[in-house]
């Protein structure tokens, strides 16, 4: 949600991120239900999010969805404020070598959010994966990220978690993460062992400045029918070449990292 003060254009925005989170078109009764604002008020700032093009009415049916103007912005986002465009070569060439897919993240209001994805066997279009977003407590890209921060941004992002358990393995506890992120500090990668998905697992680093802030993170996946752990801790350090290779050219350039923006809440 928009932070206290951010006016109508915050209020607008969390309209977006309404209509963004159902994952297909939707009607005004049912963002009516969803959100805070007034009647009044959400029709207004949805009609104004029609005409500038960022939503899209369906007179047929009465419902709203994304507007391809939004798509323009997520490309040029992507091209310029993710991590994606200067990684990929290094992604395809980590994901060649081990056979295995490769996901690439960076931290978004306390969430994770995915910018790329790559796959040796299964070439994905250059946006195709990119804008999912998934939790940071349970991911491995997200533990890599959080084991990084400050304590102070850590504390301010670990109220963002919900902690719910997708899996009979997740770290549904605040306590219980904070020492898997300990033990991800003291040896430099995080793991997920099933804890988001079941049947998935992967190992994960984080992509650190010189100053030791994690400005993204690279996680290597299996499916637990083709692979373990064991396995891909085998690969770590061909993903520590990866992340290291990724962090000397993002240095380059003046990338968000989490926490940094004034002003910029849950």
């Amino acid at each position: 949600m928009s932070a206290a003060g951010d006016g109508t254009v915050g209020k607008a925005l969390d309209v977006l991120d309404l209509v963004a989170a159902q994952e297909k078109p939707v009607r005004f009764a049912d963002l009516q239900r969803m959100s805070v604002l007034p009647k009044a008020t959400l029709y207004r700032l949805a009609q104004t999010l029609v005409n500038q093009g960022m939503l899209v009415h369906n007179p047929e049916n009465g419902t709203y969805s994304l507007g391809v103007r939004l798509v323009r912005l997520a490309h040029a986002a992507w091209r310029q404020a993710s991590l994606a465009p200067i990684a990929r070569r290094h992604l395809d060439a980590l994901s060649l070598e081990t056979g295995l897919t490769v996901h690439l993240a960076q931290m978004d209001y306390g969430h994770v959010l995915y910018v790329d994805k790559r796959n040796a066997l299964e070439q994905a279009a250059m946006f195709s994966d990119a804008g999912k977003v998934g939790p940071a407590y349970c991911t491995g890209v997200g533990k890599a990220m959080l084991a990084y921060l400050d304590e102070d941004q850590l504390d301010q992002i670990l109220r963002m978690q919900s902690f719910h358990r997708f899996t009979p393995t997740t770290l549904a506890s605040e306590a219980v993460l904070r020492q898997s992120l300990e033990r991800t500090r003291q040896r430099g990668y995080a793991t997920d062992r099933e804890e988001h998905e079941a049947g998935v697992i992967c190992v994960a680093m984080p992509i650190l400045t010189e100053e030791q802030r994690a400005i993204g993170a690279v996680s290597l996946t299996g499916s637990t029918l083709r692979t373990d752990i064991k396995t891909l801790e085998t690969h770590i350090p061909r993903l520590r070449h990866c992340v290291e290779a990724i962090a000397v050219e993002a240095s380059h350039w003046a990338f968000p990292v989490e926490g940094e923006t004034e002003g910029r809440q849950g």
